[in-house]
């Protein structure tokens, strides 16, 4: 009894410490003391990182538990610090030991998800000032830090018989090599390729079939990413054995280094930050984020997270650090590009569309969307329609509910004697709103069952749906709207006779499904993008206003056809093809890399601020029927006017963007500046993050010298200057005019100036308040030069009192 008694305490013991067992999570540690200066090869940098790597090492065991922790990475070159999976107490721990300047807990990392170097009209433009498509990028590396990349894929194929003509002296990567990356894998054209696995090995129990320890692409969102920037020029696009033209990068001829830092079953910014690292150490000169986190950091602000503090560094080493500005649109403040020394990237549409016609036995002609070839004869040929209720096996066992039969995911379900060789009615229900349906087991449902065609029709009970294309490898359309839907249903309704029982009993419905492959070029463009996230930037997470136009920037990033990897672990509507049709900010980010690459081969002294300045005071803000850009909003009809905290400052103008004539610089002590004078600032923590005192503060957070003025209190007057450089080789006379956000007066001084080359002038922007605002106002800035430059700088301003 007594061996009983202390066996029953043993367990209830055991149950006891092991309900109470902290879970472990990722954190991010910072300390005090200098990274490696970025030598990578001399003598004293590999002895002052291996003295890095020890003192983490001895830190850690000094501070921590036994077994308690597991080290993941040791940040060396960026920034001095490393990330380790311990439990929130060791954590506590290490936050109060003397070195550590913050621990912050891993928020993960997501994704931010052809024809647009004509809609940028790059042929005509940069590219023939660049020796065409056959140089346009040569010399210059662009590092992508995402889902890794396929070397197979002719995007990136090396051709020999046009080599590159310059060398990358400046340039030092590796091949690293795994599961379905040999060491051939690295052929010129992708030029450095490198994985990071050891915060998602923590993080998450790896699918060793897809999450491959190697720089391969499994998922294919870093393949898409980097031929939209980097893409060889000219690559066929075939989808299920259709042409849709040929495929190129903005820089088909620059070099790709590929680290590899998210996975199929997880991505962590501990993976990422470590990318950034040595992407940095090994020289690339643009950094490609498609990635990163997908919320603001809780505990400090978010100019100060581990993330944005490596952005920090990666610009003061000279690269040039593009950044999604995420998909959280079309709320206000989503945005998750913050800082101002990072360019966010927003998403817009082109000109264009895949429309698709669906042929009713009554005459209707209804439009949807859906890449499909059309049914057999087309709208001369029409089919049995049949509504997917109606087709369900009477007297099987099917354990379906009807909202997964009427969705057409099991094609066990369906009667085959009633839906052979006919076009099946499916409804956009339940099972999509929550995830569980996919339009892939639509198509699957199809071929199993020998169906002449799908359609996809959006359900009242749900109201309209946003339909992208999807390509279909069998005949099919998506109807998105309720109302072209009803017309469906009530036309089949008519033509549909049925028992006492409401069993149908004779189809009488029949349709067609049109040609949905190509491509129409009308409608307005560019627009915002719904899923793009919106300004105004935000400090924290409580949404306090930040001082800094975001996004930065806006470039196409809705339906962008790229590179794609077969295996497609996420999409499997997307499985086994070569090339995607995508949509999101992840899309727009490497159009804006692809552009600062061109930009970086005309002119490869500029520094990473002149490029940003000539891509914002250069881009439009007028679509192509010469108005006000639009954006989509939270309702799927209609467009709404749109402002900076939506495109930031306009549709990127590549073509202007090399020859800007006056550039706004700003550098690594700017930013300090910047960080010093924001409101309520602890000098200590900015020390803690930079290792920089706060002796010279701007007087405001607006004083950093951007290509665009945003402030959101303005009380009174306040007068703040901008200094722009002259990048051309004449000089030029440029007048200062103002255009002045409602509520506010702007005076310029000096109202013109003349500016020799590689001269700077001073610009005194005096802001006033006439009228409080209760929300922001945007205007604007125009320098006009008598040689045909016209630089334009934003103002957005939240007037507050007289």
């Amino acid at each position: 009894m007594g061996s009983l008694s202390i066996f029953i305490i043993s367990i209830f013991l055991f149950i006891s410490i092991s309900c109470y067992e902290e879970e472990r999570s990722i954190y991010l540690v910072l300390l005090d003391g200098d990274a490696v200066a970025f030598h990578p090869n001399s003598e004293a940098s590999k002895v002052h990182a291996k003295h890095l790597l020890a003192s983490h090492d001895l830190l850690l065991q000094s501070t921590l538990e036994r077994g308690s922790y597991n080290k993941l990475h040791s940040y060396k070159h960026l920034i001095n610090g490393f990330s380790v999976h311990t439990t929130p107490s060791q954590a506590v721990r290490l936050r109060r030991s003397r070195g550590v300047k913050l621990v912050e807990k891993d928020r993960g990392a997501k994704k931010m998800t052809t024809y647009t170097p004509e809609f940028l009209r790059l042929p005509k433009g940069i590219w023939a000032q660049e020796g065409g498509d056959k140089n346009a990028g040569d010399g210059v590396v662009i590092g992508f830090v995402d889902s890794g990349i396929n070397p197979l894929h002719p995007s990136f194929a090396y051709d020999p018989i046009h080599p590159f003509k310059t060398n990358l002296s400046h340039f030092v990567g590796a091949c690293e090599t795994g599961p379905l990356f040999p060491a051939t894998s690295c052929n010129g054209k992708i030029v450095s390729a490198r994985y990071f696995s050891a915060g998602a090995e923590a993080a998450a129990t790896l699918n060793a079939s897809l999450d491959f320890l190697s720089p391969f692409d499994a998922d294919g969102h870093g393949s898409h990413v980097a031929s939209v920037a980097a893409g060889n020029a000219g690559v066929p696009v075939v989808v299920n054995g259709f042409f849709y033209g040929r495929a190129s990068g903005m820089a088909p001829r620059a070099r790709i280094a590929v680290y590899k830092a998210i996975y199929p079953s997880v991505g962590t910014l501990a993976d990422v930050i470590a990318a950034i690292d040595h992407a940095v150490l090994d020289g690339v000169d643009v950094l490609a984020l498609s990635v990163g986190p997908n919320e603001p950091v809780k505990d400090t602000l978010t100019f100060l997270s581990m993330f944005d503090i490596a952005l920090l560094f990666a610009r003061r080493a000279g690269v040039f650090v593009v950044q999604a500005a995420g998909n959280k649109g079309p709320g206000s403040s989503s945005v998750v590009s913050f800082s101002p020394w990072s360019i966010g990237v927003a998403a817009c549409n082109t000109d264009r569309k895949y429309p698709s016609s669906l042929f009713l036995g009554n005459g209707r002609i209804l439009n949807g969307v859906g890449l499909s070839g059309p049914t057999f004869g087309s709208g001369s040929v029409l089919h049995k329609l049949v509504l997917a209720k109606d087709a369900v096996k009477i007297n099987g066992t099917s354990p379906w509910t009807p909202e997964y039969v009427e969705e057409c995911q099991h094609p066990e379900a369906l009667d085959p004697n009633i839906v052979l060789e006919s076009i099946i009615i499916c409804n956009f229900s339940g099972g999509f709103y929550n995830g569980t349906s996919t339009v892939a087991a639509i198509i699957n449902t199809s071929k199993a069952l020998r169906l002449e065609g799908v359609i996809l029709v959006a359900n009242p009970s749900y109201g309209d749906f946003v339909a992208e294309p999807v390509p279909f490898a069998v005949s099919g359309i998506l109807i998105p709207n309720v109302d072209d839907a009803k017309v469906i249903l009530q036309y089949y309704e008519e033509q549909t006779k049925r028992d006492k029982r409401g069993t149908a009993t004779e189809f009488g419905a029949v349709a067609a499904v049109g040609e949905g492959r190509v491509a129409s070029f009308k409608g307005r463009s560019p627009v915002v993008s719904r899923f793009s996230s919106r300004g105004p930037d935000i400090i924290d997470i409580n949404k306090t206003l930040a001082d800094v136009l975001k996004p930065d920037i806006l470039a196409p990033g809705h339906q962008i056809w790229a590179a794609w990897s077969p295996i497609s672990a996420l999409e499997p509507t997307l499985k086994g093809y070569d090339f995607a049709l995508l949509s999101g900010t992840s899309m727009a980010t490497p159009h804006v890399a692809g552009i600062a690459a061109l930009i970086k081969q005309y002119n490869p002294l500029w520094t990473p601020s002149m490029i940003a300045s000539a891509i914002s005071t250069t881009s439009s803000k007028y679509d192509n029927f010469g108005e006000n850009i639009m954006a989509e909003g939270f309702e799927i009809k209609g467009l709404l006017p749109s402002t900076p905290f939506e495109y930031g400052a306009g549709l990127v103008n590549p073509n202007c963007a090399i020859d800007p004539g006056l550039v706004l610089p700003s550098e690594y002590v700017d930013f300090i500046s910047f960080l010093c004078s924001l409101p309520n600032m602890d000098t200590d923590a900015i020390m803690a993050a930079t290792g920089e005192s706060c002796n010279h503060p701007f007087s405001f957070p607006f004083s950093l010298n951007l290509p665009s003025v945003t402030t959101s209190a303005l009380r009174g007057s306040v007068s703040v200057q901008r200094t722009v450089m002259n990048v051309g080789n004449n000089t030029e006379t440029y007048l200062a005019s103002a255009l002045p956000p409602n509520g506010t007066k702007v005076d310029l001084y000096p109202t013109w100036f003349t500016i020799s080359p590689q001269g700077t002038q001073n610009l005194e922007i005096q802001l006033s308040v006439i009228q409080p605002m209760k929300s922001f106002s945007f205007g604007e800035i125009v320098l006009t030069g008598n040689l045909n430059h016209i630089v334009r700088i934003t103002l957005s301003v939240l007037a507050v009192s007289v």
